[in-house]
């Protein structure tokens, strides 16, 4: 399970959908939104993508999470558009026989999202608004 969404994540039926009686580890993990960033208040942001290149990206990454660790299932899901402060951004949920595979593959997954996946992040202030360079 790959996908960009406009609505709100669910991690826990999220979580739930990939979970199986196999596995004896699940490792999750949720970006959510700051209040604040770069000394200033953060009112709320807003992500966008380069959706059909974005997508490929997230496969692309889920699959070579299955080749490197020891892992049965992996997702990831990244909002686009508007999102509030404590509202969760990303979730990618792994899951494996073993929590060290399972912890491992998340690392790798979120680190390669931020790094290679084609999203970008506006943030918008009590005082104005930006562009945010880097993947934080």
């Amino acid at each position: 399970m790959f996908r960009l969404v406009y609505e709100p994540i669910d991690t826990a039926s999220f979580r739930n959908a990939l979970v199986g009686p196999e596995d004896g580890a699940v490792a999750i993990f949720e970006g959510v939104v700051r209040n604040h960033a770069h000394g200033r208040r953060v009112s709320y942001l807003e992500y966008h993508a380069y959706e059909s290149m974005a997508q490929r990206r997230l496969e692309e990454i889920g699959a070579s999470a299955r080749k490197e660790f020891l892992i049965r299932d992996i997702g990831i899901l990244h909002r686009l558009g508007r999102i509030n402060p404590a509202e969760c951004s990303v979730a990618v949920v792994v899951t494996a026989a073993h929590r060290a595979a399972a912890f491992d593959a998340c690392r790798f997954a979120i680190d390669a999202v931020k790094k290679t996946v084609p999203i970008w992040k506006k943030e918008f202030y009590e005082d104005g608004e930006a562009w945010v360079g880097g993947r934080d």
